[in-house]
C-alpha cells in the first residue's frame, strides 16, 4: 500500500511513511493535556475520599455492616450524607459529559460502562434509600483512585522511582479494596444481610445486578494491573 501511494503521489516511500507517522501523532493527546486531567482527578479523589471519611467516621454502618439495614426503609438522611452523595453524583455526571474531550485510553468502553453503572447506582440507591450501602461503595472506590492519579502525574514528569513506588502502593490498595473488601463489605452485605430485614423486591435485584457489573469491571482492571506488576517484577519497569 505504501509503494502504491508513493507512486501515485510521486514521493519517496520514506516520505509517505513520515507523513502517516506525523498524522498519527497529531491524534494523540498532548502530555500537558494528560497531566492536567490527572491533576484535576487527583484533586477531586483526595477531597472526596477524606470527605467520605469525615462524613462516615461516626456512622455505625461504617463499622458494623448490618447497621446498613437497621430500620430500613425508613432511615433518616443526614445533611452531610446528602451533600456527600451529591458531590459524587455531580463528578461522575461531569465525567460522562466530558468523555468526548477527555484522553481516550484502551479501556474507553469499560470506562463508559463504569460511569453509567455508577450514576445508576448513586441515583437508584438514593431513590430506594440504599444510601448507607452506597456510601460504603463510594469510599471503597475513592481509596485506590487517590493513588492512581498521582502515579500518572509522576509518570508524565518522568520521576520513575516515585512513579514505580506509587504504582506498587496503588496496586496493593486496588486489589485488596476491590477484590476483598468490596465483595465482603458490599456484595455479601446486600445479598445476604439484607434478606434478614426484608423480602427481595425489584430494587434488591436491580442494585445487586449493578454491583455485580462493577465487580466484573474490577476483575477486568485487576487483570491489567497484575499483568503490569508481572512486567515490573520481570523487567523492572512499567
Amino acid at each position: 500500500d505504501l509503494n502504491s501511494l508513493a507512486k501515485q503521489c510521486d514521493l519517496p516511500v520514506r516520505k509517505v511513511e513520515r507523513w502517516f507517522r506525523h498524522r498519527r501523532n497529531t491524534d494523540r493527546p498532548s502530555l500537558s493535556k494528560k497531566f492536567c486531567e490527572a491533576c484535576w482527578r487527583f484533586t477531586f479523589y483526595i477531597i472526596a475520599f477524606f470527605t467520605g471519611l469525615a462524613v462516615l467516621y461516626d456512622k455505625p454502618w461504617l463499622w458494623d455492616h448490618r447497621e446498613c439495614w437497621t430500620g430500613y426503609p425508613q432511615q433518616p438522611l443526614q445533611p452531610s450524607v446528602f451533600w456527600y452523595y451529591l458531590l459524587e453524583l455531580s463528578f461522575y455526571c461531569s465525567l460522562v459529559f466530558t468523555l468526548p474531550f477527555d484522553v481516550k485510553r484502551k479501556d474507553f468502553k469499560e470506562q463508559i460502562i463504569h460511569h453509567a453503572a455508577t450514576i445508576f447506582l448513586i441515583s437508584f440507591s438514593y431513590c430506594a434509600n440504599y444510601i448507607r450501602i452506597g456510601t460504603l461503595v463510594l469510599v471503597i472506590h475513592d481509596a485506590s483512585d487517590c493513588f492512581l492519579e498521582p502515579t500518572k502525574i509522576f509518570n508524565y514528569m518522568k520521576w520513575k522511582k516515585t512513579c514505580d513506588s506509587l504504582f506498587m502502593i496503588f496496586s496493593a490498595i486496588f486489589l485488596i479494596s476491590r477484590l476483598v473488601i468490596y465483595p465482603y463489605t458490599v456484595l455479601y452485605n446486600t445479598y445476604y444481610y439484607s434478606m434478614e430485614i426484608f423480602q427481595p423486591f425489584f430494587g434488591y435485584y436491580f442494585v445487586n445486578v449493578l454491583l455485580i457489573i462493577l465487580q466484573l469491571l474490577h476483575v477486568f482492571w485487576s487483570c491489567l494491573i497484575i499483568r503490569m506488576l508481572c512486567k515490573f517484577i520481570l523487567q523492572g519497569t512499567v
